[in-house]
């Protein structure tokens, strides 16, 4: 630790510069009152430098500076300055969402929470006769999706229902300020740093500044796309020149379908099926044995994958139809004797919408549930 500087040394000149007003202090007081008033100094500049409001002024100052990088490199791909400086003009960071990023729920080594839990609550009447009503008032439009994209619309209105109910919720944080804040802090910030460009391709697309609030996390719409995603797969499912997934549900419902073949969706194929496990069925035999390289620990909850018919010869029986030479993984949600599925490739589909398995089986059911 460095040795203490003897508060004798400070002089009225060196206060002068280091506290306000202290020039004109250092000429109306007494030398009495100065004496006192030096050994107060040093108190008073600790309160300074490391108070809230100085530790604000350095974020903000730390802030304006690397909002000054992403401007740079958003120029070195070809974005406009007009569009720049609309979104960039006036931006300050915004310490609440750094808050709600970290509070979000870390992975819990332990035991899952229980899936039936989290479905009773996603899977509600509110959310299955919403979503039926859409599918209602679709009319021709389903099969219109259906036949170009491959997905079912039962499907495309189950994640519409599961991101946003139906466009009730979408988000009033300002897009421009959460993904460059959330790229400022650093934790993420490569993959932030390219939503906040993209967000700046939008604009140079002609998308409103007014339309580009969302999440705190910087998904936006209906559909809760990324810039990125926006960019790749929005469509303009009405055709009027718009590509508005905030306000269309053409637009919106074209766009999740097109998200969804774009990752692989296989036609005609469903998502998975419930199955019966027969007492005794020894699960080590279909226990995987390798690393997912993505969402692991999700994937890590599958079993092994088999052909329906390699299934059933083991005493699982679907209690849907699901074609022999399908190949499907078991998944138990809370473990033996609580429900079984068998999931397909589509399922999976669904995870790279979100990788979370409470998520992708909500949907998935949701989805039975609107069509049924």
């Amino acid at each position: 630790m460095p040795a203490r500087m003897p508060l004798a040394i400070i002089r009225c000149n060196v206060t002068r510069l280091m506290v306000p007003m202290a020039g004109a202090l250092c000429k109306t007081l007494p030398m009495s009152s100065l004496r006192r008033f030096k050994f107060a100094v040093p108190f008073a500049l600790v309160l300074a430098l490391f108070s809230p409001a100085s530790a604000q002024v350095d974020e903000e100052a730390g802030f304006q500076g690397y909002l000054q990088l992403l401007a740079a490199r958003a120029r070195s791909e070809g974005v406009s300055e007009r569009s720049i400086q609309a979104l960039t003009a006036g931006l300050a960071f915004n310490p609440k969402v750094i808050r709600l990023d970290r509070a979000q729920p870390g992975s819990d080594p332990g035991k899952p929470p229980a899936m039936w839990t989290y479905i009773r609550t996603h899977v509600d009447p509110a959310r299955i006769g919403g979503g039926r009503r859409e599918l209602a008032s679709l009319g021709a439009e389903a099969d219109r999706i259906e036949a170009e994209y491959g997905v079912p619309a039962k499907v495309v209105i189950a994640i519409w229902g599961h991101e946003t109910n139906y466009g009730s919720y979408k988000g009033d944080f300002d897009l421009a300020r959460s993904l460059a804040t959330l790229a400022y802090e650093g934790r993420r910030r490569e993959l932030f740093a390219d939503e906040f460009v993209a967000l700046l391709k939008m604009a140079d697309r002609g998308v409103p500044r007014q339309r580009m609030v969302g999440s705190w996390a910087g998904a936006f719409g209906n559909p809760q796309f990324l810039p990125t995603v926006y960019l790749r797969l929005a469509q303009d499912g009405n055709g009027d020149g718009d590509i508005d997934i905030w306000h269309s549900r053409s637009d919106t419902l074209a766009s999740i379908a097109n998200y969804f073949r774009d990752a692989g969706w296989r036609p005609g194929e469903p998502w998975g099926v419930r199955v019966s496990v027969p007492a005794g069925f020894d699960r080590n035999l279909v226990s995987p044995r390798l690393e997912a390289p993505s969402c692991a620990r999700v994937h890590a909850r599958h079993s092994l994958w088999r052909t329906v018919a390699e299934w059933k010869a083991m005493g699982i029986q679907p209690l849907a139809p699901l074609g022999d030479q399908t190949m499907a993984a078991l998944f138990e949600p809370d473990g033996p004797g609580t429900g079984a599925f068998l999931l397909t490739g589509n399922y999976r589909v669904i995870l790279q919408y979100n990788c979370s398995n409470y998520y992708a089986l909500s949907v998935g059911l949701l989805a039975d549930e609107i069509a049924r």
